[in-house]
């Protein structure tokens, strides 16, 4: 952090040279990203037409509740809300890495900064979201094994 602050002292601009060797990584990582990108639309589809088929079957059978097991027990709308909102946690990064691999692209082939700087900035994005995610999780454990803990005392 240090040696930016000096940097900016001294109004000097840091160059960064992107090499061939970078931009194939680049060119790469967009491809795969792009596949993955489609790929998580696709499966945020089928969980939103899930969510809405499988709930509604689960409020007009008693047979389909029973059928999901435990998610059967939150109901019709507790059923397709949950799902929604799993839809939604795969659609956001998968939009991320979409909106990548299409700046990503153009950066790389075109020389474009402005694009490229985008690209960075919606993988930062993402990197964020399941950062996130991971603390979101992390926490929920430790307070599944404290509530665990509290129940073997009492």
């Amino acid at each position: 952090m240090d040696n930016f602050e000096e940097i900016e002292k001294l109004n000097v601009q840091p160059q960064l040279i992107v090499t061939e060797e970078m931009r194939s990584y680049l060119y790469d990582m967009a491809k795969w990203a792009n596949f993955l990108a489609i790929v998580g639309f696709v499966f945020s589809g089928f969980t939103i037409i899930s969510a809405f088929t499988v709930g509604a079957a689960i409020g007009t059978s008693t047979e389909v509740a029973t059928m999901v097991g435990a998610m059967g027990k939150l109901g019709s709308l507790g059923f397709t809300a949950i799902f929604l909102v799993y839809a939604f946690a795969i659609f956001y990064p998968s939009l991320l890495l979409f909106k990548y691999a299409t700046k990503a692209k153009l950066g790389v082939l075109y020389g474009e900064q402005a694009s490229l700087d985008e690209a960075l900035g919606k993988i930062k994005s993402l990197f964020k979201y399941w950062g996130i995610i991971v603390i979101l999780f992390l926490a929920l454990y430790v307070l599944l094994i404290i509530a665990n803990f509290m129940q073997m005392k009492g």
